[in-house]
């Protein structure tokens, strides 16, 4: 049997700051991450999906015009 080396870690801690970094890249309109299952884009309520509002990147978006929606119960 082999021996762990000292530095090693589980496959459990080194999800979560994967899982950290996707959750830092939601924006504000965003229900869950994208690519999540059981989601899909949907048009930003605030700008109406242009992108910006009076001059300025929508807040809501972050001017893409999409926010990620859940779908089916998710």
């Amino acid at each position: 049997m082999r021996n762990k080396a000292p530095n090693s870690q589980s496959a459990k801690s080194r999800a979560k700051p994967q899982m950290q970094a996707a959750n830092s890249m939601l924006g504000p309109g965003d229900e869950a991450a994208r690519g999540t299952a059981d989601t899909g884009d949907d048009i930003c309520p605030e700008c109406h999906g242009n992108g910006r509002i009076g001059g300025s990147l929508c807040r809501n978006c972050g001017g893409s015009g999409t926010i990620t929606r859940a779908i089916g119960g998710a």
